[in-house]
């Protein structure tokens, strides 16, 4: 017995979508790597399958005709639902390394040193990171896992929060000695201070200064660079709990004021709520959620650079 989909001209369906996007023959032929007289041909036996133009070619240009932008929705929606359920098979792989995508400061100084208890306990699973700041298309990606600092708004995922975070001032000991400690609502000018967009002094000093301090000390747009730089000596940081411990544990910094802020965002892990049954991922998750319930807050007897 023949279905109708077996006559359905899905990739004459594909040219269309590509010249409706490029309103171009030419350019949608470079798109997919054919020839101008291959999409024409496609979209030629589309327009007879359906017995209605799609297209008014006027020399080198191109318009969809009313009929070819009334297709145009389903098509693009039809493509996208077949590209998600290709990537879903491919995710559900039992076989295969497990993807991972996480900011790139969370993963140099929390997540990196914390793996070897992973692969200890799972050694079967192999791990892959990704560092992106942009939010995953789980559906076009090999991402089977996002770990993402912010406030949980992620539509159709399942997002969980595992971790909270604080800003802490810190610096080397050496210029501690040398200007001192930087009090909440201190005067900032005195101090060599180094600044990111994400971690400000201004929510600090709590007294409205105008950020004359910047003329002394470079602005670093990273939030390990920033710590690094803290390390050697350059300047005070307000930086994250979560990237700060481990540098006062090493003694490389200390803290540099008494208290913390509530940073205000969170670390999420998220993925497609069907994910959640792939066996490497479950295990990343229970394993994730547990080192955050051991990781010290700030402030706790046993938290780095408590007195």
């Amino acid at each position: 017995m023949t279905s109708a989909y077996d006559r359905l001209p899905l990739g004459a369906l594909r040219m269309f979508e590509a010249v409706a996007t490029q309103l171009s023959f030419s350019a949608a032929a470079d798109a997919l790597n054919v020839t101008p007289a291959a999409v024409s041909q496609q979209i030629k036996a589309l327009e007879s399958y359906i017995q209605v133009p799609l297209f008014r070619r006027n020399g080198r240009r191109v318009e969809l005709t009313d009929e070819g932008a009334e297709l145009l929705p389903s098509v693009r929606a039809g493509l996208e639902k077949l590209e998600s359920a290709m990537q879903q098979i491919k995710h559900h792989r039992r076989a295969g390394p497990l993807q991972v995508s996480t900011i790139a400061s969370f993963l140099q100084i929390w997540l990196l040193p914390r793996i070897r208890s992973f692969r200890r306990k799972y050694p079967n699973v192999e791990l892959r990171f990704h560092t992106s700041r942009n939010l995953v298309d789980f559906s076009r990606t090999t991402n089977h896992v996002a770990i993402r600092l912010g406030r949980g708004d992620y539509p159709n995922l399942h997002s969980e929060k595992f971790m909270d975070d604080w800003l802490v001032p810190v610096a080397s000991p050496e210029l501690i000695k040398q200007y001192g400690m930087i009090e909440r609502g201190a005067k900032l000018s005195k101090y060599p201070l180094l600044e990111s967009g994400d971690e400000p002094w201004t929510v600090w000093s709590q007294t409205g200064e105008e950020a004359a301090w910047l003329s002394r000390a470079p602005s670093i747009d990273d939030s390990a660079g920033l710590l690094a730089a803290a390390e050697e000596g350059l300047g005070y940081v307000l930086t994250r709990w979560t990237l700060a411990t481990r540098a006062l544990q090493k003694g490389t910094v200390r803290l540099a004021g008494d208290g913390a802020l509530p940073y205000g965002l969170a670390y999420y892990f998220v993925c497609p709520k069907n994910f959640l049954n792939l066996p490497k991922v479950a295990q990343f998750r229970e394993w994730i959620l547990a080192a955050a319930r051991d990781f010290p807050k700030p402030g706790e007897p046993n938290s780095p650079g408590s007195r």
